[in-house]
């Protein structure tokens, strides 16, 4: 196996219906332009409150495969 370097970066999901629609929802858009995307990691959950109305947020380490020169 070759060797392999991976960029991480970290991403905030957020979602009305829970904390883990929120990770879903930042790895489905960070799927769509990254490739090889390997290992999402919470690092932390929050809620955002709005008048009574709750957004639940979700911060995630992503990692994929690095490509550049």
């Amino acid at each position: 196996m070759a060797d392999s370097v991976y960029k991480v970066i970290e991403l905030v999901g957020s979602s009305t219906d829970g904390w883990e629609q929120a990770a879903k929802a930042a790895v489905d858009k960070a799927s769509s332009s990254l490739r090889n995307l390997r290992v999402a990691e919470v690092t932390k959950l929050d809620v955002h409150v709005e008048d009574g109305q709750l957004t639940y947020r979700a911060k995630l380490k992503v990692s994929f495969k690095y490509e550049g020169e």
